[in-house]
């Protein structure tokens, strides 16, 4: 379809303006100090107006987008859930050089032993139709020389409700990776004063496409007391991790009775 006039005017115009902020931007080094804090202004006045469109821009696409279920859940699926740092937009949105311990978003911390803090956790957007989730998590860790790493994942209390050792809590998961790399999951329940834990290995993972990782833990296998149920969370823990890069494009949870024999 040909583009109306009034488009074309725009698209001109927008043009014109990108290339006057590459040629200011080139000129920088040589500006008479008077010119520079002028333009200076003008852009910081702009980078607002912008970072203004995107935070906008952002949350319709969210809106219009919201994230959608597996297709394959077990039958008798009774509870499901997606983190909200993949369902929808948290602020930060990442953080640098962060301690151990530090949160990102309200249901998420990183944990690791690297005395430099040499790694970034950020969300970024997904734009292919095909992802079931808006939004990835991207943990770069090109300096990390610590001997540990995993991100942990507050589960909400609804998870808890009416949870017995007839369950099966399932993980399914999207993740690409730089580099190859060992991923581990470990789903915790903190009952009373104790706390239990069932191990998975999610997958042996290499560069190339996304990877489709589905695992499950058997709450049989944990002598918990249902009636004094607390808490409940995931750890993802990654195997040397150095010099990599790995993008979660997707982690749903759900849970669903054992068929009994």
């Amino acid at each position: 379809m040909p583009r109306s006039p009034r488009r074309w005017i725009d698209d001109v115009a927008r043009a014109r303006a990108a290339r006057r902020w590459e040629r200011l931007a080139s000129q920088v080094g040589r500006m008479p100090l008077a010119d520079l804090r002028d333009i200076d202004d003008e852009a910081r006045s702009l980078r607002r107006s912008l970072n203004r469109l995107v935070a906008r821009a952002d949350r319709r696409i969210d809106a219009l987008r919201p994230g959608a279920e597996p297709l394959d859940l077990p039958a008798g699926t009774d509870w499901r859930w997606r983190p909200l740092f993949l369902a929808g937009p948290i602020a930060p949105r990442g953080i640098a050089a962060p301690d151990s311990g530090t949160r990102l978003g309200d249901e998420a911390a990183v944990w690791h032993d690297c005395p430099q803090n040499a790694l970034v956790l950020r969300q970024a957007r997904n734009k292919s139709s095909a992802e079931l989730s808006p939004h990835s998590l991207l943990l770069e860790t090109l300096g990390f020389d610590g001997s540990f790493l995993s991100i942990s994942i507050d589960l909400p209390a609804e998870a808890l409700d009416g949870l017995t050792r007839s369950h099966i809590v399932r993980l399914a998961a999207v993740v690409s990776v730089e580099r190859p790399m060992n991923i581990f999951g470990r789903l915790n329940v903190g009952h009373g004063p104790n706390t239990d834990q069932l191990l998975r290995h999610l997958g042996d993972l290499h560069p190339g496409h996304p990877q489709s990782l589905v695992t499950e833990f058997d709450m049989y296998l944990i002598e918990m007391n249902e009636k004094r149920l607390e808490k409940i969370w995931l750890d993802l823990i990654f195997e040397s991790p150095r010099m990599n890069a790995v993008r979660i494009s997707d982690l749903f949870l759900s849970r669903h009775l054992r068929a009994e024999i």
